[in-house]
């Protein structure tokens, strides 16, 4: 595998790991996720940075579309957050990666 293709695997196991970290929130609290209450708390440090770990991609998509459809951000943003929300995917499937790769090390 050259570095492009680990790259590609990397956002895509990113992206797949916020999706379904997201629909299981969006599911328990009955709400689309977001960067604000009840995901995010200044109350709940440890579970709001919980929660932005393993949904934050999803939650910055979210809000950006949110506010570009009332017209509050421009086409540019939501550009600049989607690419942010890409790259928030890709080292988060870094991240997970590299845990699936320490755990299969220990158990094999």
């Amino acid at each position: 595998m050259n570095g492009l293709q680990l790259a590609l695997f990397a956002f895509l196991a990113g992206l797949t790991f916020a999706g379904l970290a997201g629909s299981a929130l969006e599911l328990l609290f009955q709400r689309p996720v977001s960067l604000g209450m009840p995901f995010v708390s200044p109350d709940r440090v440890l579970r709001s940075l919980g929660f932005t770990l393993l949904a934050g991609p999803l939650m910055l998509a979210n809000e950006a579309l949110a506010a570009w459809r009332i017209g509050r951000i421009g086409l540019s943003l939501l550009a600049v957050c989607t690419g942010g929300a890409c790259l928030w995917a890709c080292a988060a499937g870094i991240l997970i990666l590299e845990l699936a790769f320490c755990l299969a090390g220990l158990l094999g």
